[in-house]
């Protein structure tokens, strides 16, 4: 035991003395945060760009409802031929030119509608034309068959359906966008720790034995608990690197959005005024989302999910790093780990790839059963528990996981024991199952 914590000890100050270590653990929050502002600024730059857009409309039909929005512009050359049009759309360079021949029905109207510009157009822009054509050609077809508009626009009523719990407990949309925002989120951090520090493993072996110093190690510790330090040191190291970035990132975010908050409210004197009811409504909207989102969290199952969290975190680490481990032990250089490295990025493929079916039906047999499936469990489990999970799943789930690991652990070790003084012949999966044997 006392050797196998000088070897935890050795891989973790090996590892966080390491200059890239420091340096990623330094940059990586600074990284993180700088790209999600980047992406805010510029969907605030893309929202803030005004494309303008000219029409010739023959038909006289749809020059009311091409009205100027924040973000399209729209110029009528109705009066112009559509040659001469087109040229001054090319010479003032327009975004694009509708042309609305005349028709003589409005079936064949709606398919003669044509947008011409440089490239390839916008689809928010081709659906937001569509939607207001089709819309006045519906509205055109109901007063020639006599019924009045106003009164069918009238009878058009907003649906919104409620939803319950059978003990009566009131649910929303808001809570099904939080049990899936944090169920993938940590889902996917496993997903990324597993493959950065799974493979920092397998590289830590390969180095080693490379350099001819496993040799010398080897002499003086048994294969089995040079190994296990490898990945509990290594596990350290990355545990204290994840929690750096989180605490960074975090107090990163809080000063931009109050740096952020505080520019807002400074533009609060150049909105405009708004009516008494409109001011009333929108105080009773925010006020009712707040409330869903705060019953919401208040019924949320945090200290089941941060210990379910920290347990498959662990498990699905310790499987996957022996799987490494013993790669590493079997190779001599990182480029012959290909033919080991697919099979064991499977189950962890689906297991990203079944998390999408998860969030549309976290207790579908297909979401059920590979959250039990000890290779695929930490990522999907994680994923089903926000939503609610029987504790006889999650227990069965958690002793498969554990039963597993030692399984792992005990064939990475055999592998580990032979391979790890083998040099200069490339393993076959033959090759590897006699080494069990020994």
């Amino acid at each position: 035991m006392y050797k196998l914590k000088l070897i935890i000890k050795r891989e973790f100050l090996a590892k966080v003395r390491n200059k890239s270590f420091i340096v990623m653990t330094i940059l990586s929050p600074l990284i993180m945060v700088a790209m999600v502002a980047l992406i805010a600024y510029l969907n605030i730059k893309n929202s803030e760009e005004v494309r303008t857009v000219a029409f010739i409309d023959q038909s006289g039909i749809f020059t009311d409802v091409l009205k100027d929005s924040k973000t399209t512009k729209y110029v009528n050359l109705s009066p112009l031929s559509l040659e001469i049009a087109r040229e001054q759309a090319v010479e003032s360079n327009f975004y694009g030119l509708i042309f609305i021949p005349k028709q003589d029905s409005l079936d064949l109207l709606a398919k003669s509608i044509t947008l011409y510009g440089e490239g390839s157009p916008s689809l928010s822009l081709i659906g937001d034309l569509e939607s207001k054509f089709q819309q006045k050609i519906r509205d055109i077809k109901i007063e020639k068959m006599g019924f009045d508009i106003d009164k069918i626009k009238a009878a058009n009523t907003k649906v919104e359906i409620s939803a319950e719990k059978y003990t009566g407990e009131k649910a929303s949309k808001v809570g099904s966008v939080l049990k899936m925002v944090a169920g993938g989120a940590f889902g996917y951090l496993i997903f990324m720790f597993i493959i950065i520090y799974g493979t920092s493993v397998m590289r830590s072996v390969i180095e080693e034995k490379t350099n001819r110093i496993i040799e010398v190690i080897i002499s003086s510790v048994q294969p089995f608990h040079l190994m296990l330090g490898k990945i509990v040191g290594n596990a350290l190291a990355g545990i204290l690197q994840f929690v750096i970035w989180m605490v960074s990132a975090g107090v990163l975010m809080f000063v931009i959005s109050s740096a952020l908050g505080a520019d807002f409210s400074a533009l609060s004197s150049n909105t405009p005024q708004l009516t008494p009811e409109m001011t009333a409504h929108m105080q009773e909207s925010v006020s009712g989302n707040l409330t869903l989102v705060l019953h919401e969290l208040k019924d949320f199952p945090f200290v089941t999910l941060i210990l379910s969290f920290i347990f498959y975190f662990l498990g699905g680490y310790l499987i996957y790093s022996s799987i490494y481990a013993a790669i590493g032990a079997a190779v001599d250089n990182e480029t012959d780990t290909q033919q080991f490295m697919f099979p064991v990025m499977i189950p962890l493929m689906i297991a990203i790839y079944v998390g999408f079916s998860v969030i549309e039906n976290p207790h579908g047999p297909i979401a059920v059963a590979f959250s039990i499936f000890p290779l695929t469990s930490p990522i999907v489990m994680l994923m089903r528990i926000p939503f609610g999970v029987p504790w006889w799943q999650i227990s069965i789930s958690m002793l498969l996981l554990i039963i597993t690991f030692l399984g792992v652990v005990w064939f990475a070790a055999k592998i580990y024991r032979v391979g790890i003084l083998m040099y200069g012949k490339k393993p076959s999966y033959k090759e590897l199952y006699k080494w069990l044997k020994y």
